[in-house]
C-alpha cells in the first residue's frame, strides 16, 4: 500500500505488529524498552529476505571523524564493531532485530502553508475527548436529527456531540474534506509583524587565542608566505556578509556583539557599547534584561558603514566569556521572530555564565544545564542559532552545540579559508514555522520504543527550516499482537501544530491506514531504505548523546543485521553502501566512548543504567553527530536517497 501523502512516509508497506526486541545489552532488565512485559509470541519476527529493492543513486557519505589515538588494542577497520565483555551470545539470547515500523515525516514540506492551499478547511478540527484524535473523513461517524456519534478509530471512545454544538462550530457540519486538512486559526495573538523585520547578531570570539595566524599563501624565492590570524579570517568574512546583505536585504537589522573576559554589545554600531563585566557575566537574569531591552532600530542600510568599521578595529586578547554572549545575543533577537544569532569561536568556554572548565580538582564539574536553557528559550522565541569553531581546537562542541540543535541552526567546524561560506550558509537558513509540536496517535496497543509507552508520542521540534526530517519508530505491544493481527488495517494520525511567520497558528492534520502483515517475513521490496537509513542515523545519534552508548549499539548492529540479509541475495545497491557507511561511523564513534568508559573504570551496568548527557566526544565526533540526528532524505529524479547536511 502506498502512502496517500508523501510527507509521511512508511518504512514498511504493512505493519509488521509482531515486531520486538528479543534482548537489549548485557545488565538491561527483561522488559521492553517502555517497561512492557515480554512475552512469548506465536509469530517470531523474521528478517529474511526474498526481493531486492530498487537501487537508489549514490550520495557522499558522511566524514569519519579522527579515531581515538590512546586505543591499546587496534582491529581491522574490515571488522564489525567489538561486542561488550560476556556479551548476548554467551547468554544464549538472541540480538535486538531491526524494526521497521518506522515512519518519516517532512516537517519542512508540511509546515510551508504557501504550497497547501487545496486542503485548508474552514470548518474547526473536533477532537476526541479522551485521546484528542481528530475526527476525519476515515472516522466512522453516525448523524441523527439531534446529535452525531463518532466511535474514536484510536482509542474506542463513544463521543457523541449534540446538535447545539454543531451550530457552535464545534463539530463540523459535514464530513471532513479529506485525509490531509488544513486547520488555520484566523486570529493572530500579536500585533501585525513585518516578515523583514528581523535581526541577525553575529556574536564574535575576540580573546586572545584568536590571534593564532595560518598559512594563506605558500612563499617561494621572492617573497615570505602569508600568514593569517584567526579574527582577521573572521573580520573578512563579516565583511563579507554585511556587504552581501545590504544588497540582499537592505532592510534587515544587524548586530555585533563580541567577547572575551567581557562582553560587548555594539549593536547596529551607531551608538556607544555596551560593556558587561565582573559580576554581571554571572547573572543569567541581569544579562538577559539587557539583551532584551537593547534596542537596534536601524536597518543594515543605515548602519553598514559603521558596522563595518566597528569590525576592523576589533582586537583579540583576554578569556572566553562565551556563555554570557550567546545568552545576550539571543535576549536581543528574541525580540523579533525568525532572528538569527550566529556564534563564531575558538575555543570553550573558561569565564561566566555556560563556563565548561573545571576551576580546580576540587571545584565541581561544569554544568550542561546552561545551554540546554538557553536552547530552549532560543527555540520558544523562534530564533536560530548558529555554531562555528576552528578546527584544531576543544571548544566542547557536544555542549554549545545544543545551541544549534535544538534551534534548527547550523553546527559546523570552520578554518580561515571556509569561515565566510559557513556564514553565508548560514545567513541563507530561514525560519519557515515556529513552536512546531507532532503529535502521532496509533491504535490503543501500539507504543514508540525509547520514546512512549502509550499509543500517543508528542515530540517537541522547535524551530523548522527547509528540509528539516523527523522519523518515529512504534510497536505493537506483545499481548495485543494476535488481535491487531486479526484486523486488516490500522489507522495512524500525524496531528503538526505550529505558528507561521506571521503568527497566525496553524494545525495541520494527517491520517492514513496501513495494512497488517500475518507474516513473520519481511519483504526487502516492500522496504524504504530511505527512511530506515535516516531513522537509525537519527535514532542512534540520540541516544549517543544522551549517554545511552550500549543501546545505540545495539541498535547499530540491527541495523547491520538487516543490510546483511539483503546484501547475501544480491550485491548491495549503492543507498545501502551508504547507510551501511552512517552505521560503521556510528559504531566506530560509540567503540570510543565505550573505551574511554572502560579505561575511566566504569563497569558495563553503570554504563547502561546511565542516562548522563555524553561528556567524551572530540569537537570533530560531536560534529559528525550532530549531522546524523539530521539526516534526511531527498528527492532526486523521482528517486529518493538518503543524505546528511555538510
Amino acid at each position: 500500500m502506498k502512502t496517500l501523502n508523501k510527507e509521511m512516509e512508511f518504512a514498511c508497506s504493512h505493519v509488521v505488529c509482531n515486531w520486538r526486541p528479543e534482548s537489549l545489552a548485557e545488565g538491561l532488565s527483561s522488559t521492553l524498552p517502555c517497561g512492557l512485559s515480554r512475552t512469548d509470541s506465536e509469530h517470531p519476527y523474521d528478517n529474511r529476505i526474498a526481493v531486492i529493492p530498487t537501487p537508489m543513486p549514490s550520495v557522499m557519505p558522511p566524514p569519519v571523524p579522527p579515531r581515538r589515538t590512546t586505543q591499546k588494542h587496534t582491529r581491522p577497520t574490515s571488522m564489525p564493531p567489538p561486542l561488550p565483555p560476556r556479551g548476548l551470545e554467551a547468554k544464549g539470547q538472541t540480538r535486538l532485530k531491526a524494526n521497521v515500523n518506522v515512519v518519516s515525516l517532512k516537517v519542512g514540506n508540511l509546515v510551508d502553508i504557501s504550497k497547501a492551499s487545496s486542503i485548508q478547511s474552514s470548518q474547526k478540527p473536533v477532537y476526541c475527548g479522551k485521546c484528542r484524535a481528530v475526527m476525519s473523513s476515515m472516522s466512522n461517524s453516525q448523524t441523527n436529527p439531534h446529535s452525531t456519534t463518532w466511535c474514536c478509530e484510536f482509542c474506542g471512545k463513544q463521543n457523541v456531540l449534540s446538535q447545539s454544538e454543531v451550530k457552535m462550530g464545534r463539530s463540523p457540519l459535514c464530513t471532513p474534506p479529506g485525509r490531509d486538512v488544513l486547520y488555520v486559526d484566523e486570529e493572530i495573538d500579536a500585533d501585525y509583524m513585518n516578515l523583514e523585520d528581523m535581526l541577525v547578531v553575529f556574536c564574535v570570539d575576540i580573546s586572545g587565542s584568536m590571534s593564532v595566524t595560518s598559512e594563506v599563501s605558500p612563499g617561494n624565492s621572492m617573497r615570505s608566505p602569508t600568514y593569517v590570524s584567526r579574527l582577521q579570517g573572521v573580520q573578512e568574512a563579516l565583511q563579507m556578509a554585511l556587504s552581501s546583505l545590504l544588497k540582499s536585504s537592505p532592510h534587515r537589522r544587524v548586530a555585533l556583539v563580541t567577547f572575551n573576559d567581557e562582553v560587548t554589545i555594539y549593536g547596529d554600531g551607531t551608538g556607544i557599547p555596551l560593556s558587561l563585566r565582573d559580576w554581571a557575566l554571572v547573572d543569567y537574569d541581569h544579562v538577559r534584561e539587557q539583551g532584551e531591552k537593547y534596542s537596534t532600530p536601524h536597518c543594515i542600510a543605515e548602519t553598514h558603514q559603521c558596522l563595518t568599521q566597528r569590525v576592523k578595529e576589533l582586537r583579540e586578547h583576554g578569556a572566553t566569556a562565551l556563555g554570557p554572549a550567546a545568552l545576550v545575543s539571543v535576549a536581543m533577537a528574541s525580540q523579533f521572530t525568525g532572528s538569527k544569532v550566529i556564534i563564531c569561536t575558538d575555543g570553550h568556554a573558561n569565564i561566566g555564565l555556560g563556563q565548561l572548565e573545571q576551576e580546580s580538582a576540587h571545584s565541581p564539574a561544569p554544568s550542561p544545564y546552561f545551554y540546554n536553557q538557553l536552547a530552549s528559550h532560543a527555540a520558544e522565541k523562534g530564533v536560530i542559532v548558529s555554531v562555528m569553531t576552528f578546527e584544531g581546537e576543544d571548544c566542547r562542541l557536544a555542549e554549545v552545540g545544543k545551541l544549534a540543535d535544538h534551534t534548527g541552526g547550523r553546527i559546523n567546524i570552520v578554518n580561515i579559508g571556509t569561515v565566510a561560506t559557513e556564514i553565508q550558509s548560514a545567513l541563507a537558513d530561514s525560519v519557515l514555522a515556529t513552536n512546531v509540536v507532532a503529535t502521532l496517535l496509533a491504535p490503543d496497543g501500539v507504543y514508540f520504543p525509547y520514546e512512549e509507552d502509550n499509543h500517543k508520542l508528542e515530540r517537541e521540534i522547535g524551530n523548522v527550516t527547509d528540509g528539516v526530517e523527523i522519523t518515529f519508530q512504534f510497536g505493537v505491544r506483545p499481548d495485543k499482537v494476535d488481535s491487531f493481527q486479526r484486523r486488516d488495517r490500522v489507522p495512524f494520525q500525524l496531528q503538526l501544530s505550529f505558528k507561521t511567520r506571521d503568527l497566525k497558528k496553524v494545525t495541520r492534520v494527517i491520517t492514513q491506514q496501513k495494512r497488517v502483515t500475518t507474516s513473520s517475513w519481511v519483504w526487502a521490496g516492500s522496504l524504504n531504505m530511505s527512511v530506515l537509513g535516516v531513522h537509525c542515523a537519527q535514532l542512534c545519534a540520540r541516544l549517543t548523546m544522551e549517554g545511552r552508548i550500549l543501546e545505540a549499539q545495539n541498535q547499530l548492529k540491527a541495523q547491520q543485521d538487516l543490510l546483511k540479509d539483503i546484501s547475501e541475495q544480491k550485491p548491495i545497491a549503492k543507498e545501502e553502501s551508504i547507510y551501511g557507511n552512517w552505521i560503521s561511523t556510528m559504531s566506530m564513534i560509540c567503540e570510543d566512548l565505550t573505551a574511554d568508559s572502560q579505561q575511566n573504570s566504569l563497569d558495563t551496568t553503570t554504563l547502561l543504567a546511565s542516562r548522563t548527557p555524553v561528556t567524551g566526544l572530540s569537537d570533530e565526533a560531536a560534529k559528525v553527530v550532530y549531522q546524523m540526528k539530521r539526516a534526511k532524505s531527498v528527492g532526486e529524479k523521482g528517486r529518493k536517497a538518503a543524505m546528511l547536511d555538510s
